[in-house]
C-alpha cells in the first residue's frame, strides 16, 4: 500500500511539473524554422509589411480571443494583414508547416518569411514586438 501511495504522489508531482511547463510556454512567441509563404500558398494576400497568419479550428474557444487580438492589432497597423485558416479546410498547409493545435499563430515578414510562431492564445506585448521583427521597426 505503501509503494502504491509513493507511485501516485511521483505521479502527481510530474503531472504537475508538467502543467507548470506547458502553461509558461503556452501563447509564447518563439523562433520558426518554416520558410517563406506565399499569397499562392495562404490563398489570400498577404500584408505589405508583414502577416498575422492564424491557424483556427471551428470549436476553439482560445481561436475566437486570438482573432479578435490580431484582427486588432492589424487594424492598428499599416500594411499589416491578419490571416486565418481553417486547419480542417487546409490540412495540406497545416502538415506542412506542423501546426499541432489551434490556435497556431505565425507571423511573416514582408516576403512572407515566417520569423515567429506561438501555439495557444498570444500576449499583445509579444505579438507587437514579434511584428516589430518582422517589419524592421522598433517596437512601439
Amino acid at each position: 500500500m505503501a509503494a502504491g501511495v509513493m507511485v501516485l504522489g511521483a505521479v502527481l508531482v510530474l503531472a504537475t511539473a508538467s502543467g507548470f511547463a506547458w502553461r509558461r510556454r503556452d501563447g509564447r512567441m518563439r523562433e520558426s524554422p518554416v520558410p517563406r509563404l506565399t499569397t499562392a500558398d495562404l490563398g489570400q494576400p498577404l500584408g505589405a509589411r508583414a502577416t498575422l497568419l492564424q491557424f483556427s479550428s471551428a470549436f476553439c474557444a482560445p481561436c475566437r480571443a486570438t482573432r479578435q487580438l490580431l484582427a486588432d492589432v492589424a487594424g492598428r497597423s499599416d500594411g499589416v494583414a491578419h490571416v486565418e485558416v481553417d486547419v480542417a479546410t487546409r490540412m495540406d498547409l497545416a502538415r506542412q508547416l506542423d501546426i499541432r493545435r489551434t490556435p497556431t499563430v505565425l507571423v511573416l515578414g514582408p516576403q512572407g518569411q515566417v520569423t515567429r510562431r506561438a501555439s495557444g492564445l498570444p500576449r499583445r506585448a509579444e505579438v507587437v514586438a514579434a511584428l516589430a521583427l518582422a517589419t524592421g521597426e522598433a517596437a512601439r
